[in-house]
């Protein structure tokens, strides 16, 4: 799952696992770290509401993998909600629901649309762009940093860190300076609280510490860059290049949000995530899991498991991007608001752009977690920039 093969067409894998193993995969997530990849929907949603048999703790796995491995960061234990089991998770979780509960929905659309305008202003005038550098890196790199109250100096160090973590490359030291650049953040809300998601964590009454504080943070990161990031670059590929939607979402007749779950279903930019690490001999779907060894969910392909299959997706969101159970995504209806106003934004601003090289031509960064475009390169009728208000 580390190849570049597989990260060209994984849809094709994944049919081909389903044809030898069924729904439970054993795979390689590195030459040195197997894994069990879950591929089917039923058996997936059986597992994220059992987290007694398999819980997201991994420190027995880790013991035993080289402090150096690419996947490490991705897959280590944290002091948060996302590698915690029982209390512990039931603690982190409480912090972070309450810090982002804060976060003011309409005021978020009033800040995607600035920093669109911003972005656009710059495309609008170059005849071309690539929309994952030039648009949907940046627009989620500035919201998030907006909505955690960080400065662009610190936030520049978080985001190189975490590309290189979700890359593999460099990760032990991009995972260093993540940490770093994290750390400076909470000192600074510390001294300096406002009204952001950082000083909300700060100030619930958990009481977290300040090493607890940068693991919240690095997993909303996590979440916050570059699967925003994938999302908004998959959905206007979608437009750019399915006719379902290229003529319909511009005519109107279909919304961006059908778009946006159609991505979701199809390609959800986390494809295979959702860790767990079974602490014993589990027996699933009449097959034993080994004690200490990674339980994957392939959101991607548990979407599109025949088992589940339908022409109709417009308006159904029962696909497992977000994942489900205890720990479903807190923060889905701002990462959708996020998504939507980006895309909408750019849309209503560059009707006419277009890809600017045929969509086998394109290249997906290999990785055995993400869904994610090397680039997205377009070109963009010049047009006056959008005034500012």
């Amino acid at each position: 799952m580390y190849t570049p093969e597989f990260a060209a067409d994984p849809h094709a894998a994944y049919e081909e696992m389903r044809r030898r193993h069924g729904s439970l995969v054993p795979v390689l997530l590195d030459p040195d770290v197997p894994a069990t990849l879950v591929i089917g929907y039923h058996t997936a949603v059986q597992i994220l509401h059992d987290p007694e048999r398999f819980p997201a703790d991994p420190r027995r796995w880790e013991a035993g993998l080289a402090a150096d491995n690419p996947v490490r960061p991705m897959m280590e234990w944290r002091p948060n909600a996302l590698r915690s089991a029982g209390m512990e998770h039931a603690r982190y979780r409480g912090a972070n629901v309450f810090s982002l509960g804060g976060v003011d929905l309409h005021g978020l659309r009033t800040v995607v649309q600035d920093v669109a305008i911003g972005l656009i202003n710059e495309l609008c005038q170059a005849g071309e762009a690539d929309l994952i550098t030039q648009y949907a890196f940046p627009l989620a790199f500035q919201v998030l940093n907006t909505l955690l109250g960080c400065p662009p100096e610190i936030g520049e160090r978080v985001a190189k860190g975490m590309a290189s973590i979700f890359e593999g490359i460099d990760a032990e030291a991009g995972n260093a300076m993540l940490a770093a650049a994290l750390a400076e953040l909470v000192l600074l809300k510390k001294a300096h609280p406002a009204n952001d998601v950082t000083s909300r964590l700060l100030q619930h009454e958990s009481g977290l510490d300040v090493t607890e504080m940068v693991h919240q943070l690095a997993c909303i990161y996590g979440a916050g860059i570059e699967p925003q990031q994938n999302l908004i670059a998959n959905t206007l590929l979608l437009i750019l290049t399915d006719e379902r939607f290229s003529g319909d979402v511009l005519d109107g007749n279909l919304a961006v949000r059908d778009a946006l779950d159609e991505v979701l279903y199809q390609d959800p930019p986390m494809a295979n995530y959702a860790i767990s690490y079974p602490p014993y001999p589990v027996q699933i779907d009449g097959v034993w899991l080994p004690a200490d060894q990674p339980v994957l969910i392939s959101m991607s392909a548990c979407n599109n498991d025949p088992a589940i299959a339908s022409d109709q997706r417009t308006g159904n969101r029962a696909h497992l991007a977000w994942s489900i159970g205890p720990h479903a995504c807190p923060a889905q209806p701002a990462a959708y608001l996020i998504a939507q106003a980006a895309i909408d934004q750019i849309l209503d601003a560059l009707p006419e752009m277009e890809l600017a090289v045929p969509a086998d031509q394109l290249v997906w960064r290999p990785g055995p977690f993400a869904r994610a475009l090397a680039a997205l390169p377009v070109t963009v009728p010049g047009s006056p920039p959008i005034p500012l208000r």
